[in-house]
């Protein structure tokens, strides 16, 4: 279920010169549907309280509660924005019995993900393990199939800034199910399914981190891949360049940003730490990159884990991110 929306997270500190708003100052929750219908579109955050993909790949669990800390760390940065700002609440996994509540919360996600664009927001949902990918992914196609018209399939780029591809196929043998390492590959299936293009470029991707069988699986669908140390200071431009090449052969573009991506040094609250990883300042050129694009239609985060986020550096890179991903281009 959708619980309701709790605010507490939106706190800090309040100055008394003039123009001196902060986020927690602006954003408020979004009315309910009934309520709606006179509300300016604007940024629209979405939490996805869920690590059952996490536990499913073995890894670190806690990312469940990754989008109030995200919130937290958000909720004091200086406002620079002219769009609203709304709080859409959670999107919660709760187990059922033997079954750990995966597959519904993707579900229930999409539907809220394709509202929220439906209304015209900016859409940022706050992970939650990176299994979020695939319910966001579902919303944009629910959301772009709606608004569909004649018989051309809609091009939707994923830009994928992670250490890991997430491509591991979810189906290998009876009763083995998605995780946090396989949204990539039920996405291509879907696509195959539906008739679309698959668009997919991963950024940051972390040879040591993926399997012999991953890379050839990425060279097999034509994946734009760029490994972590490939992405230094000196190529930013031209990697940036190629980005802009890839977008330009899209509608619209999703973002999705694995916190893990980031060397363990700025991110040690994740599912799996990055030995090497891509640094912020890099990595936030390449999300402008996207934001410029104006086809940018959804973003999510994923991965952050609060139990090891040592002085909540990761949060505080997530909330970084999210301010400039949604600034106005």
């Amino acid at each position: 279920m959708t619980e309701l929306i709790d605010m507490s997270p939106w706190a800090g500190r309040e100055d008394p010169e003039p123009n001196s708003l902060r986020w927690h100052q602006v954003i408020e929750p979004l009315p309910a549907a009934s309520r709606a219908a006179n509300v300016a579109a604007g940024i629209a955050l979405l939490g996805f309280s869920c690590d059952a993909g996490v536990a499913r790949n073995h890894g670190r669990v806690g990312a469940a509660g990754g989008p109030r800390a995200i919130r937290k760390a958000l909720a004091n940065l200086a406002w620079h924005h002219r769009s609203p700002a709304f709080d859409a609440g959670d999107v919660v996994c709760h187990p059922h019995g033997s079954d750990d509540g995966m597959e519904s919360a993707q579900s229930r996600l999409a539907a809220r993900v394709a509202a929220l664009l439906d209304a015209g927001h900016l859409t940022v949902v706050l992970g939650g393990g990176h299994e979020v990918a695939y319910g966001s992914w579902s919303g944009l196609a629910r959301h772009l199939e709606d608004k569909a018209t004649g018989k051309k399939a809609p091009i939707v780029g994923i830009v994928n800034l992670d250490a890991h591809f997430d491509l591991r196929t979810p189906l290998l043998t009876p009763g083995q199910r998605g995780s946090s390492g396989t949204p990539f590959a039920q996405i291509a299936d879907e696509c195959d399914r539906r008739g679309w293009p698959f668009r997919y470029a991963c950024l940051g991707v972390s040879r040591a981190s993926n399997t012999a069988a991953l890379f050839q699986r990425a060279a097999e669908l034509g994946l734009m891949v760029r490994e972590d140390h490939e992405i230094t200071a000196s190529s930013l431009d031209t990697i940036g360049d190629e980005l802009d090449a890839f977008i330009a052969g899209c509608d619209r573009v999703y973002l999705t940003i694995d916190l893990d991506v980031l060397p363990a040094s700025e991110a040690p609250g994740v599912s799996a730490p990055a030995a090497h990883g891509v640094s912020l300042p890099l990595l936030e050129r390449l999300a402008r990159r996207v934001r410029d694009s104006r086809k940018l239609a959804l973003v999510d985060l994923a991965e952050l884990n609060p139990g090891f986020d040592i002085d909540g550096r990761t949060a505080k890179a997530a909330a970084r991110l999210i301010h400039q991903l949604t600034l106005e281009p």
